[in-house]
């Protein structure tokens, strides 16, 4: 061997060597899921329950498993996280594979019978940063991430919702909103009457994203199902159709701070919530 090339030899085998995709940790899917679900004192222990029983019989349904086994991999990855205000997240079901109506029997069952619990304000930013999160490390590698967020009210904790949303973005993942207009629990100075709007302008985003409001709770698990068939067959609504619209558009777009100056209100005049 020439003089020269036995030092560069070795300066090469240093070099740490890329892994082909083969090696690559996680179990392929078509899509990794996060259910991000909203629980601050606004939703009722009613609601909170019709949350649940609506994702149990949506992942359970006909047309979700059929959307899972025609897909390229036929099999996804989910997660159901609870949320509230800044700092209150937990993960209510870790990653699970679903690729049988075994394995989406097994995920309804442990989330039907899950205790739950009520947690104080609205952070939809950290529901986004928390989700974020939970793609890194999981055991799965998706074609897909999608972070799929409802709630009942605008983000009124934590940082501002944009940020989160646009960082998020930038990851690569997919946000799609299920506003929740409904007219139980505290209601009144913290609904929103164009929720949908404001998650559309302030909430949602990446290719293709979309919302599907829900108007009255007998609609939610229908609302539920649409989405994660959109959502795991990676399909695309019309243009048209990126928000089903309850209320009429927001001229010249959304306040998307509009949570945080309705609780500053509340809390100046001494009507806040506890």
């Amino acid at each position: 061997m020439a003089p020269l090339l036995a030092p560069l030899l070795a300066l090469v085998l240093l070099v740490p060597r890329a892994a082909p995709a083969w090696e690559i940790d996680g179990t392929e899917v078509d899509v990794e899921l996060v259910l991000a679900v909203d629980v601050s004192l606004s939703v009722t222990p009613h609601e909170m329950d019709i949350q649940r029983r609506g994702y149990a019989e949506a992942i359970t349904s006909p047309e979700v498993m059929a959307a899972v086994q025609a897909g390229l991999l036929g099999r996804v990855a989910v997660t159901y996280v609870e949320w509230a205000g800044d700092g209150s997240q937990r993960t209510l079901i870790d990653w699970t594979l679903i690729e049988t109506e075994g394995d989406a029997e097994a995920f309804a069952a442990t989330l039907r019978d899950a205790p739950g619990t009520s947690l104080r304000r609205t952070s939809i930013s950290n529901a986004l940063s928390f989700s974020a999160g939970l793609f890194s490390n999981n055991g799965y590698a998706g074609l897909r991430q999608v972070i799929d967020v409802s709630g009942d009210g605008p983000n009124n904790s934590g940082r501002p919702v944009v940020q989160a949303r646009d960082e998020a973005i930038a990851a690569g993942i997919v946000i799609n909103g299920l506003p929740l207009m409904t007219t139980e629990g505290y209601g009144g100075r913290w609904d929103l009457p164009d929720l949908d709007l404001y998650y559309a302008d302030c909430v949602i985003g990446g290719p293709g994203a979309f919302v599907i409001p829900v108007r009255s709770w007998d609609e939610f698990a229908d609302a539920v199902r649409r989405k994660l068939v959109l959502e795991i067959a990676g399909l695309t609504p019309e243009p048209e159709a990126r928000v089903w619209r309850a209320s009429n558009p927001a001229p010249g777009g959304y306040d998307c701070m509009i949570g945080e100056k309705i609780w500053d209100r509340a809390i100046w005049s001494g009507s806040g919530t506890p």
